[in-house]
């Protein structure tokens, strides 16, 4: 049984869609410069303890100070914001 011409197009379509997911990016974005390591080999670098992605909704402005601060912050942005809503947990648990 022949192919109608929509099937074949769509055929065609997957192919094409599944080969430019298979390639690489050419070097020239700066895919080159960074290192070949796989997710796994990544996740395997993060610690025992298991990192969950939380998204909340700031003032711009405080986003901005954030930003600036966590620049001169040796584990970056995500590490002192764990350690200052540590700290602020500690004393509100101290409190009561």
């Amino acid at each position: 049984m022949a192919l109608k011409s929509t099937d074949m197009a769509k055929n065609m379509a997957k192919k094409l869609d599944g080969s430019l997911k298979s390639e690489s990016l050419p070097d020239r974005f700066g895919q080159s410069s960074k290192s070949t390591s796989s997710k796994r080999e990544r996740a395997a670098e993060i610690p025992a303890s298991k990192l969950v992605p939380v998204n909340y909704r700031l003032p711009a402005e405080l986003v901005n100070r954030l930003r600036d601060h966590a620049m001169n912050h040796d584990g970056g942005i995500n590490q002192m914001v764990a350690v200052a809503l540590s700290d602020w947990l500690d004393t509100q648990s101290t409190n009561k």
